[in-house]
Formats: structure tokens, sequence, C-alpha cells
């Protein structure tokens, strides 16, 4: 029977060591928090990869899968990388690999798919086991120099490899493809670029050192998404943002009118912002035109097939189509704002923010290190074969001498060596040199290929001496880059194009020329349901309610005016009559339209009139003057306007009309007092109107003292009493009042 296995004896004896809670948390969430920083969400500001993007490329680069070999399945790509460089789970490679090969995603694609690999609608990839993969040119660029000793290499996670710390990247990427990640408190967004923009501004930077970052916008006028579009950011902000290294992009969708028969037109998007899925956007435009909040839009459709066409059809041929537009840039994702944050890992190390011309730089210096590295491995190699040559050369010239050393020695390295004074390498390539290479003719390509290397070594030295000379290398290289990808290929033509952006749209205006203006009269009952009656209807008696519901007001109106509808909480809600719903039946809750808060009631609903003024007033008599115009809002939650403290309530608010205020409260007090006494505020608490011992407000009333002041009492007759004669009446506001005069209603009320 075998033997169990005896635990090891820990190196305390077993006790237990007391270690601080806030200690052990800082270390080990310090420790997770730099793990993400620098491997996994911040590319690296030199060749702008992140950790598993370098290893899906360098996997592939073992692979042999080079432009233009057979594809592989992504399964192998995905397994290999995983065994080998990033153990991290086969869907994450998997992703991370698609995205790359998506030219909705990557403005140049750094991996060539063959199969399912996603689209624009946001549909998934196939699986690894049905999609094939390969490098692309601009992938090849990347990895170029790298068996040259161009980088640094590692062990990767098991020791058993070596993986590259940084690419050589002879292809601008950080800012060409740009990157997208968060990690432990900060995150990068750096949009895609222009690659023979980028190239331009990069001769500049080498040809004068000390540009300013002005000078480098004249050649990097903004961002250039694979999925095109129209950006309409003003130019200040766009300096701005590169200066600093954050900012944002105003990004919108680009549409065109198309003609149709007998005047009809629409409007056919073909090619909407980056990051967007086609679908949701799509259905979110749908949900907004079921929910009647896009009034200027019929309908939309997707007649897409490879590329980009979204329909859309106008409520009204009379409507201009930029205002439709502008009504759907403002309520849908054609319009999106794509933020900045170059948030980049500098020298691969440093977490830091840099600017259009620090990420330039970086590139720039990590090309001259690969410039200096390989011409140093090539130097190695020159001076390595002109080494094997000139042993080569006395083979020739004591031809016979070498053959009979080789015959009669039993070591004839050492002898070789004594007789010729050659070197160890010498000695060993001859003796492993075939005897049908040593023709007359390979003398003579053996003397040119060594006068070559010779020219050839005096460059490399000279080059690695100048470092004049390797800017302006490094500038060849750049330019034959940008001519590789010229403005006039199909990759390199920009995409994303520039637009001022348009004035102002009153949107509400353009919404309310299309209804028609025709009278209504607006209904409201006792329990908040509200209806709009064609038509100006004098008698109301025949209207029926729901249940002991029964009619609260009534007021008449136009189908293209705004209703207010004033909360006991102080909130105003602005509703449509056009949306009202009709007379045919009995309505619909106000709160069904207006997010009413739990427990709150309607205290009045009224006509917006533009410049009107109102006086409202809390149940505890603090009130002030607040224009209409700042009662309207244009969202369900309202307006806030009168800012109660409870238990009291928003009780009254009239028109303003006349000089005058007469405050009447419950304990039956009237006071009248001067109108200008009370101020014109948006939104606040007010002033005390009335003092009251016991009670609160009860109604108010604005008039002209030169008219007097009158009410209706309870049998319908109306009393005035004249402003000579209200002098008893008359005080200053927050004063208490006198009982009111004779033939006052006793339910405290002026109507």
């Amino acid at each position: 029977m075998p033997k169990s296995p005896v635990p090891p004896t820990p190196q305390n004896g077993g006790g237990i060591d007391p270690v601080s809670l806030h200690e052990a948390l800082e270390e080990r969430y310090l420790a997770y928090a730099l793990s993400t920083i620098t491997g996994r969400a911040l590319p690296d500001a030199r060749d702008g990869l992140k950790p598993v993007h370098r290893r899906i490329l360098y996997g592939m680069q073992v692979l042999r899968l080079d432009p233009g070999t057979a594809f592989r399945k992504c399964a192998k790509i995905v397994g290999d990388v995983m065994g080998s460089f990033h153990p991290h789970g086969d869907q994450a490679i998997y992703d991370a690999l698609v995205r790359l090969a998506q030219d909705f995603s990557s403005r140049y694609p750094l991996v060539d798919g063959q199969g399912n690999f996603g689209n624009i609608d946001g549909d998934s990839a196939a699986a690894y086991r049905y999609t094939e993969a390969r490098m692309t040119d601009v992938a090849r660029l990347l990895l170029e120099g790298i068996e040259e000793n161009a980088i640094d290499f590692r062990d990767n996670y098991a020791g058993t490899e070596q993986e590259p710390i940084v690419l050589p990247a002879a292809f601008p990427n950080l800012l060409a493809n740009g990157a997208q990640g968060i990690a432990v408190g900060m995150a990068t967004s750096i949009p895609p670029h222009n690659v023979a923009e980028l190239c331009d501004a990069a001769l500049h930077l080498i040809a004068d050192h000390a540009a300013p970052d002005s000078d480098l916008l004249q050649f990097v006028q903004g961002p250039d998404f694979p999925t095109g579009g129209i950006l309409v950011e003003p130019k200040a902000s766009i300096a701005e943002a590169y200066r600093t290294g954050r900012g944002s992009f105003r990004l919108r969708a680009r549409w065109s009118k198309e003609e149709g028969p007998r005047g009809a037109w629409v409007v056919v998007v073909t090619e909407i912002p980056y990051m967007v899925q086609k679908s949701r956007l799509i259905e979110k435009i749908a949900e907004l035109l079921n929910e009647k909040k896009l009034p200027l839009v019929a309908d939309i459709r997707d007649e897409s097939a490879e590329d980009v066409r979204v329909v859309i059809e106008p409520r009204n041929r009379a409507v201009a189509p930029s205002i439709m537009m502008e009504q759907l840039f403002r309520a849908t994702e054609l319009e999106t704002r794509f933020p900045m944050n170059m948030n980049v890992l500098v020298d691969g190390v440093v977490p830091r923010v840099v600017s259009l011309k620090e990420a330039l730089r970086q590139w720039l210096d990590h090309r001259r290190i690969v410039l200096v590295r390989r011409s140093k491995f090539r130097l190695e190699k020159i001076e390595h074969r002109l080494e094997v040559l000139a042993g080569m050369l006395i083979v020739f010239l004591h031809l016979d001498e070498v053959i009979r050393i080789i015959r009669e020695e039993d070591e004839p390295r050492p002898v070789l060596q004594t007789r010729f004074k050659l070197t160890e390498l010498q000695a060993n390539y001859i003796l492993d040199t075939r005897l049908r290479s040593l023709r007359r003719i390979e003398e003579m390509q053996l003397k040119r290929e060594h006068d070559a290397l010779e020219k050839e070594k005096l460059e490399v030295s000279g080059l690695i001496g100048d470092e004049t000379k390797q800017w302006k290398t490094i500038s060849a290289q750049i330019k034959a880059l940008r001519k590789t990808y010229a403005p006039e290929t199909a990759l390199g033509r920009r995409r994303t194009t520039f637009a001022d952006a348009p004035a102002a749209v009153d949107l509400e205006q353009a919404a309310a020329a299309l209804i028609e203006r025709e009278p209504v009269t607006i209904v409201v009952s006792e329990k908040g349901w509200i209806r709009a009656l064609k038509g100006h209807v004098a008698d109301l008696s025949s209207l029926q309610f729901k249940g002991d519901d029964k009619l609260r007001m009534s007021f008449l109106s136009e189908t293209t005016a705004k209703i207010i509808v004033f909360a006991t909480d102080g909130r105003a809600f602005t509703l449509e009559a056009a949306r009202l719903p009709g007379g045919r039946g009995q309505g619909e809750p106000i709160r069904v339209m207006a997010d009413l808060g739990e427990g709150e009631d309607i205290a009045a609903v009224f006509p917006y009139a533009p410049g009107q003024k109102m006086l409202v007033s809390a149940s505890d008599g603090r009130g002030f003057v607040v224009n209409q115009d700042d009662m309207i809002g244009g969202t369900r939650k309202g307006r806030q306007v009168l800012v109660t403290d409870k238990p009291a309530v928003a009780r009254v608010i009239v028109p303003v009309q006349g000089d005058h205020v007469a405050v009447i409260g419950e304990n039956r007090r009237l006071l009248v007092f001067p109108l200008g006494q009370v101020p014109e505020m948006s939104r606040g608490k007010g002033v005390r109107l009335q003092r009251y011992k016991d009670g609160g407000l009860s109604d108010l009333k604005t008039f002209a003292l030169s008219d007097g002041l009158s009410w209706v009492d309870t049998a319908g007759r109306t009393f005035n009493v004249g402003g000579v004669d209200l002098r008893d009446w008359t005080g200053a506001r927050a004063e208490a009042g006198r009982l009111p005069p004779k033939g006052f209603p006793k339910v405290n009320k002026f109507t």
C-alpha cells in the first residue's frame, strides 16, 4: 500500500504571521494595477501594440504566415500563441485577432482574414476552427528586422521560449491604427490617423526637431476613421487636443439627398461614425419613431449590402433635409463624440499622456535605435564574411599546398593556421569547403564580393557613427512608406473628411411647422385625465368621464401650442397639444406623459404664452413672479420652478395683470400690496407674501388698483371694491391683513 504524502513543514514552525490588512491590500492591489497598466491595457508608444497584439503577430511570424503565403486556421494561431506567449484564454486571443482583421475596426488591418470575421452590424466572427488568417503587409512592416537583433527579447511566461519586448515598427502603428483600453485608474483612447499625413509630419519633425505642434497640424489635419464620416469639430479644439493629448472629436454620418418621383426625396446614409453598430443604430431610430420623438421622420430602412446604405424617409417633403438630419444627429448615434486620451507607455515603461509631437518623437527615436542595432548586426555579418573571404583568397593563392596539408596531415587545421597565419574561423571554413567550389571563376567572384563588402563596411560604419546619416536613412524609409500608402492608393485614401459645424437650428419650430394649425379645446378632469377636442367647444355638458370623475377645467388652444402642467411639488411639465389624445375617448392620465412625483397632484394646467409672467405661491404663503419661458422644459422629468418646504405644496399660479396683489389666507384675512414688492425669479422659494398665525394661503390674484378688486360669490354675482375703498386692506408684503369686505365668498376664493 503506497504511503500517503507528508506535507512540508511550515518555515515558521506552523505559527501564524500577523499581517496588516491595509499593507497587504495595498501591496497586492498595486501589483495588480501595474500588471494591468503595463501588461494589458495601455499600448507601447513605440510600436502602438498591447502585449496580446504583439504576441499574436510574433506567433504568426514564428508560423511563417507572411503576406502571400497560404492561410492557416485561426485555431492553430490561437493555440500556439496561448501555449507559448499569452496564457490568458483562447477567446481573449481570438477576439483580439479578429479585431486586427476587421477593416471597419482597424484603419490599416494587421491580419488578413479568410472567413466570417464579423461585420459592422455587430455580428460576431465565426469560431476559430472555421476561420483562417495570415499577416498583412502592414504587419510585415512592424516585424521588419526582428531577426537582425533590432530589438530585445525576454523569456516567455514559462521560461521556455523568447518573445519580443517591442517590435521594430517600420510603421507608425500607434497613431495610424489608434488604441482603446481601460486599466486601473487610467484609460487610453487614441483615434486612427492617415499614414501619409503621419509620414509628412514625421519628415517635418526630422528636418526640424524643435517644430511646435502647430506646425505638425499642417500635415495631420485630424483623425481618419476606417468607417469614414465627417468631422465637424472646430479647428481650435482639434489643435488643443493634439497639443495636450486630451480632447474629443465630433463625428457625423455621411449622407446625401436622393430625389424621387413627383418631388419626393429620401436621405441615404452611406457612412456611420466609428465604433457604432449599424443594427443597434437602426433599432434606436425605430424606437424613437414608435415613441413619436422624431416628428420629422416617417420611416427608416436598411438597404445595405457590402456597403452601408440606410434610407430615411421624411414625414413631409416640405421640410429641409438638413433640418431632419439635425434632429437625427441630436437624438441618435448618427453623431458621436470620439474621446482622445493619448495615455501610452513611454519607452515601454512609464504611463503618460503625450501630445502628437511626443507620440511621433517616440516612434522616430525607436526607429533610430532599430536602425543602429540593425546596422551593427549587419556590420558583424560583413566582418564575419570578410574574414572568411580573406581565408578563401589565401587558399586560391596556395591551392596545391593546402590540398597537400589536408591529405597528409592527421590534424590539418592547426597546420593550416600556422602555415598561412589563418584564424580558427578561416581554417574551419576552408576545411568545410567542397572541392567543386575551388574553381577559377569562384576566385574572381570572391574578389568582387570582398571589394563590395569592404565598400559596404565603410558605409555601415559611417552610418553607425553619424547621426545625420541615420536621420537621412530614416527619412528615406519614411518616404518609401508614404509612397506605398499614398493618398492615391485605395488603402491610403483619406476616408474621414472635414466640415464646419452647421448653425444651430430650432428643431422645435421646424417640427411645429409640419403640424397643421387647428383650434382645439383642452379638457382636464378632476383626477388628472387630459384630452383635446377638435375645434373651440363652448358647451361641455355632454362630455363623459370615467367613473365618478368630472370636469376640472377647460380652455381654448391650438394644435401647435404647448401646454404647461404645474404640479404640487413646484415642477412644471410641458406637453404638446398636437400629441394629446383626441376627444373621442376619455383621454389619458397626465401621469403617463409626465413623471409626477409619488403622492403629488396637479395644481394647474394652462396654455403656454411666450413672455407671459405668472405669480406662483405655495400653501405657506411664499411666492414670486416667474416668466412662462422659464417654465418650459423638454423632458418628462419637468422643470423645478417653486421650491417648497414640506408639508407645504404649490397651491396657486395666476397670470400677472395689473399693479397690485390681493392675498387671502385660510384664516380669512385679506391683504393688498403693490406687485413691485414681489421679486421675479426663474426658480426658488420666493418671499413671504402674507403672514399667518394659523393655516396658510387660500387664494391670490393680481389686479389694477385703478379698476378695483373684484370677485365672484357662490351665487355667481360679481362684486367690486374700488381702489379708494381698499385702503383699509392695503399694506406691505408679509403683513397679516384684515377680514375681507362684506360679500366676500365663505370659501375664501376670488373665483
